[in-house]
């Protein structure tokens, strides 16, 4: 089984920029996971920066069709370079069959800046009860009752499981890749997206929903690779086949790794 992180990892082309082969194993439908195709995004992204001391600390994208096991450019376009502030767009780009031209199926925008010394800090938001997730059982989650990528990652779900009929539409619990290695801003993107859609704890039945919009905050906070994060999330609006959901990823100790927002779309 291959990495998250090299999973991620597009190889250089001088010509044509970065390509990233898709490997089979990572989907979720007829294409890879959300979380898989943003965090290959930053990772280029961080890489066309070069390390200046920017971090990653927002990413905004759009999902627009399913991105299939196959190559895949990625065309990487600094915005602007500022004394301490980097923004760059990353876009990609696949034909859905060898004979068909390429489409731009998803495009982010990656914002990386330096540390302003001298300035307030502050966290209002409450962290929320985290058990010792040592104590928390493994729910195996495999094909064909779960997407093929989860079989990537471990969880341990202290909320409430999908399709039970909840009242609320809430999802916890403790996420990590199976195999370990560095946790980089792309890692938490992808990991941020590896649970399932907070709607279908209040569904009966499964139900598909896609990702089509994604904004991603990162905090400066060091994360343990051997330790699992803490999925923290909920849907409080769906409106015309449309639900937006607040995700946020902490550390057992209880510190903010990343707050994110997608809209799923409610397909049928």
């Amino acid at each position: 089984m291959r990495s998250l992180h090299h999973a991620l990892d597009a190889q250089d082309d001088p010509q044509t920029g970065p390509l990233w082969f898709v490997e089979d194993g990572w989907q979720q439908g007829r294409g890879a996971y959300g979380g898989l195709v943003i965090g290959a995004m930053v990772r280029a992204a961080v890489k066309a920066c070069g390390d200046d001391g920017r971090r990653v600390r927002s990413v905004t994208a759009e999902l627009l069709g399913p991105v299939l096991v196959a190559p895949a450019r990625l065309v990487v376009e600094p915005l602007r370079r500022g004394s301490g502030v980097t923004g760059v767009r990353v876009r990609l780009v696949q034909a859905d069959h060898p004979s068909h031209i390429p489409e731009e199926l998803c495009q982010a925008v990656v914002l990386l800046a330096k540390d302003r010394p001298g300035t307030p800090s502050w966290n209002h938001l409450p962290a929320p009860t985290i058990p010792d997730w040592r104590q928390v059982p493994v729910v195996p989650l495999q094909a064909p009752l779960a997407p093929v990528f989860t079989e990537h990652f471990e969880f341990r779900v202290t909320g409430a499981m999908p399709f039970g009929g909840a009242s609320a539409a809430t999802t916890q619990g403790f996420v990590r890749p199976h195999v370990r290695g560095p946790v980089d801003a792309a890692v938490v993107a992808a990991c941020v997206d590896a649970y399932w859609p907070a709607a279908f704890a209040t569904f009966a039945e499964p139900r598909p929903m896609a990702t089509v919009t994604y904004a991603l905050e990162l905090y400066d906070v060091a994360v343990d690779p051997e330790e699992p994060l803490f999925h923290d999330a909920r849907s409080d609006v769906a409106v015309g086949g449309y639900a937006t959901e607040h995700r946020a990823l902490w550390t057992p100790s209880g510190q903010l790794v990343a707050q994110n927002q997608q809209v799923f779309a409610i397909i049928r």
